[in-house]
């Protein structure tokens, strides 16, 4: 079976690295000093300078006092982020006043702060903002070693408070600095990469990238400037512990867990890109689009040989389960992939990744910005094939267009924007690949388990479509493999429900793609093997009309309430009780199944009235896991096969009875669709007597 595209946008770096682990080597801290001094502008305006401040002399140079602590750093959370950014594609070059509200969220006052960005940035101020008064605070700003930043390196401002921060206590900060973003693949490179493997992983860049131009046949990229955030690049400010590509999975988990504690943050945007010649088109922020408009130096000069400021402003909303991303777009998204069987509806337009709210039939699916226009058909033709599959699983009209970035190296995604290649996502056999990104189209609640767990799901149920039920079960089963080593496990009920039992990471609060993508598919397979495919369609239908209202059942901003609500609108299209599953699926995360066959005892039974003679078989099943789960029990007998579904409880026995016509040959419990901590699958022969009593 062709292995999914999708697959590969899965942590591509942390793919990369396991296969470069065994030659991972350090490098010495090495001190930078700044050349000259960088002014900040803003759309062309100076930051006004803060009344009633001190200016002390900028120095960079390690902090002196007490050393400063990984407590101290991870005590931060930013609760808001107000950004004005100004973006010279030709140098590489990043000016940016960034007001920050910062919250302690430790257990000690807190007398100095640490804030990190990339090491090609240099820390220029930052200033403590109160209702009537702004103060200039005292700043050191050093190197440090991290790869939470493609460089592998951070400039960490150290800020002396006036007064200690109080746990719980919030202050907003005033801070600028500026520098070069230019492609970056030192921390890939220190640890054995080849220069162009490295380069086509870490491609975050100002100007163009040195991936796209590798070969001297390969297609320009039409974006100027590709960002993406903490993990990658530090373009904006955070405050985190140093973390490293050689220390396990700490970088992706630190990655995970900062989108979930930041997902309630505010976030705006003010930019403003410097262009010579035509204007770039747009910008995507945080998975929002606004166009770019443009501003010439001189209106009456030739485009072509012009000069201006482009600008766009992004208001205030929640950051959600993402790290902030920025794409520059050069030239304009072409609409493509109408959707199939269009309504008289149809002239209406389906904005790329910007409107969520729901359109008329008809309008394109795809935006597309690239500069390799015969990709455009293949991709059209893609989206169509699919499209019937995702109007059968969650209604008719998408909520926006999937816009598709041309760009090289490894794939990026944030709800409906993807940053992909486009001659890999266009070939002949990847048809498929597009099928996870477009469900994002459609799906966009907010809540991770959803979002990504039924994007996955929907590759699954593609798989089964084109390949057959056994394929996808394939699928299914390589996907959550890894889930046997990283869920808890317990020896009992009692040390399932301890206080001090291991939590693992219940889906509704999951910062780990292995959780809320890869753990939610099954959960999603699961339930519609026990709801049937109507019940479960129709639920997702009707919570995602919910969710794209905001009725007041549909809760965003509490994902357990959200799970619960859910549960309830499948329990009234099934007619089914879900609460032991949700309880110990979603809401919890008790680990794994644990199932085998204890006992199969085949019955003859004689020829009655109104039937002719059959055979009864008792199984009985043990469930040595904690949570509850429910799998399909089948008896093969002859050529025929008899299948029913079984409810085994956690550390439970269960005995049930099949009734099949023709002497049973094998007993099959779970087909593969349900995880477990060992094999997913248990089969038993059934060994007749020669001379089988009846009953």
């Amino acid at each position: 079976m062709e292995r999914p595209l999708y697959f590969s946008r899965i942590y591509p770096l942390a793919l990369l690295f396991a296969s470069l682990a065994a030659h991972a080597q350090t490098e010495p801290a090495q001190q930078t000093t700044p050349h000259g001094e960088v002014l900040f502008q803003s759309h062309g305006e100076p930051p006004t300078s803060p009344e009633n401040t001190t200016a002390p002399a900028l120095q960079r140079a390690e902090p002196t006092g007490p050393v400063f602590t990984d407590a101290e750093r991870s005590s931060i959370l930013f609760t808001a982020y107000d950004l004005d950014a100004r973006l010279t594609p030709e140098t590489s070059s990043l000016a940016m006043r960034a007001r920050i509200t910062l919250r302690n969220t430790g257990s000690q006052p807190l007398t100095r702060i640490a804030l990190q960005i990339s090491s090609t940035l240099t820390w220029e101020s930052a200033s403590l903002i109160a209702p009537n008064v702004t103060t200039r605070l005292p700043l050191t700003q050093h190197v440090i070693d991290t790869d939470a930043d493609h460089t592998g390196k951070a400039s960490e401002a150290i800020l002396t408070l006036p007064s200690p921060l109080a746990p719980g206590a919030t202050i907003a900060l005033d801070t600028v600095y500026s520098g070069t973003i230019p492609a970056d693949a030192t921390r890939l490179e220190r640890i054995g990469a080849a220069s162009e493997q490295a380069l086509s992983t870490d491609w975050d860049a100002i100007g163009a990238s040195p991936a796209s131009s590798s070969s001297s046949d390969a297609t320009p990229s039409p974006l100027t400037a590709a960002l993406r955030g903490f993990g990658n690049v530090l373009w904006y400010p955070v405050a985190s512990p140093p973390l490293f590509l050689g220390d396990g999975a700490k970088l992706f988990q630190a990655v995970g867990q900062l989108r979930l504690t930041e997902q309630f943050a505010s976030i705006q945007l003010r930019v403003a890109v410097e262009y010579k010649g035509n204007p770039p088109a747009a910008v995507y922020f945080c998975g929002r689009r606004q166009p770019l408009a443009a501003h010439a130096d001189d209106p009456r000069a030739p485009i072509a040989t012009g000069s201006g400021i482009a600008t766009a402003d992004f208001s205030a909303e929640p950051l959600g389960f993402r790290q902030p991303s920025l794409f520059v777009v050069e030239i304009p998204e072409s609409l493509i992939a109408p959707l199939p069987q269009a309504t008289s509806s149809s002239s209406t337009t389906l904005t790329p990744a910007a409107d969520t709210s729901p359109t008329s039939g008809g309008a394109p699916m795809l935006a597309v910005d690239t500069a390799e226009d015969g990709a455009l058909p293949r991709l059209a033709a893609s989206a169509q094939r699919i499209a019937p599959l995702l109007q059968q699983w969650f209604g008719e009209h998408p909520l926006t267009a999937l816009t598709i970035l041309d760009h090289p190296g490894d794939p990026f995604e944030d709800g409906p924007l993807l940053v992909v290649p486009i001659d890999t996502l266009s070939s002949s056999t990847s048809s498929g690949a597009l099928a996870p990104s477009l469900t994002h189209a459609w799906v966009q609640t907010g809540q991770p388990w959803f979002d990504e767990g039924l994007a996955q799901f929907i590759s699954l149920l593609w798989t089964e479509q084109e390949q057959g039920r056994a394929a996808a079960i394939l699928q299914l089963n390589n996907l959550i493999q890894p889930l046997n080593l990283a869920e808890p496990g317990f020896d009992s009920e009692q040390a399932a429900d301890a206080a001090s039992a291991p939590t693992g990471q219940p889906l509704v609060t999951a910062s780990d793609e292995l959780y809320y993508r890869r753990k939610a598919a099954a959960v999603w397979w699961m339930l519609r093997g026990i709801t049937g495919d109507l019940p479960l369609q129709q639920a997702l239908s009707d919570w995602r009309q919910q969710a794209s209202q905001h009725t007041q059942t549909f809760s965003p901003d509490n994902p357990t309430v959200q799970a619960i609500a859910f549960e309830k609108l499948l329990e009234k299209t099934s007619g089914k009780d879900l609460g032991w599953f949700f309880s110990d699926w979603v809401l919890r995360d008790r680990g794994l199944p644990d199932l085998s066959i204890v006992d199969v005892e085949p019955r003859l039974l004689p020829a009655g009235k109104g039937h002719d003679s059959g055979w009864l078989i008792a199984v009985t099943v043990h469930n040595d896991g904690a949570p509850a789960v429910e799998v399909p029990l089948t008896v093969l007998s002859g050529t025929f096969s008899t299948t029913k579904r079984l409810r085994i409880p956690g550390f439970s026995n269960v005995t049930d009875r099949v009734l099949v016509e023709a002497p049973p040959t094998e007993v099959i419990l779970n087909d593969g669709s349900t995880p477990e901590i060992r094999t997913a699958t248990h089969r038993r022969e059934v060994v007749l007597e020669k001379d089988q009593p009846f009953l």
